[in-house]
């Protein structure tokens, strides 16, 4: 997504792609750049299957980096301000937030990090989390100053570069998401797992939890049970199992499908 900056920087196959299928748009786009409702109003026409003929071209576009303002709220619009120092995927963050702000606003609105998404705002859902220290956690329910001097890993980081995560890569091949809301919640959850597994952290169906056997080889229902705390209301269970299961095995998993008689 791009902010005023970048507008110019839009390529003529770019321009071209939205004069075609979004032409009502498309001054608005050359004068202010692309802001999220164009990015959103291109993703409806990519899972309309609308760009199979532009579909390098729309590559470009969502895969633009996008600048990540340091502290742009007015300081005296900021009741109760406390200074947080932190790093967010790998880079040194210090801004001044309300101290009742959570981290997931402090990412949303003052770092422009918009991968974590705020689906119930109430800690139920799971497509906030976020890694902080090697611990996922719901970025809604954490507030933004009590991450004074840790480590924040959002979606946005967990690729190194081009590379992809070999999660990221799993939910590709295995279609672990169908409208992706919760997809950003869902790789960060499932990269923390792997490595509670090799701490040999115990969940709910832990036989022992009083022995820490190091690392931990998880079953189907080990993962289910792992990741139970994030929701996908499109039912992508099976794939987003499978896409985990071939990163923690190491081996390929099967793709079945089941259809109804």
């Amino acid at each position: 997504m791009m902010n005023g900056d970048e507008k110019h920087q839009l390529t003529e196959d770019e321009k071209k792609l939205f004069e075609d299928l979004m032409p009502e748009d498309l001054n608005d786009i050359l004068d202010t750049g692309v802001n999220r409702r164009h990015f959103l109003k291109l993703m409806t026409l990519a899972g309309g299957g609308m760009l199979a003929a532009q579909s390098a071209v729309a590559e470009q576009v969502f895969t633009r980096p996008h600048s990540i303002p340091l502290d742009t709220a007015p300081l005296a619009a900021i009741e109760n301000g406390v200074d947080v120092s932190f790093r967010v995927n790998g880079a040194a963050r210090k801004l001044t937030v309300d101290s009742r702000m959570t981290l997931l606003d402090t990412l949303r609105e003052r770092l422009a990090l918009t991968g974590s998404k705020k689906g119930c705002d109430h800690g139920q859902c799971g497509a906030c989390t976020v890694i902080v220290d090697g611990q996922r956690v719901l970025s809604c329910l954490t507030l933004a100053a009590s991450c004074e001097g840790r480590s924040v890993k959002t979606i946005e980081g967990v690729a190194q570069g081009n590379d992809l995560h070999p999660i990221q890569a799993a939910f590709l091949k295995h279609d672990g998401f169908q409208c992706g809301f919760c997809t950003p919640g869902q790789i960060c959850s499932a990269v923390a797992l792997m490595d509670e597994a090799k701490r040999g952290d115990a969940s709910y169906v832990t036989e022992n939890v009083r022995r820490k056997a190091g690392p931990v080889q998880l079953s189907n229902e080990e993962i289910r049970e792992r990741m139970s705390g994030n929701i996908c209301r499109c039912g992508a269970y099976p794939n987003i199992v499978a896409a985990i299961q071939e990163v923690h095995s190491g081996e390929p998993v099967e793709q079945t499908w089941h259809f109804a008689d």
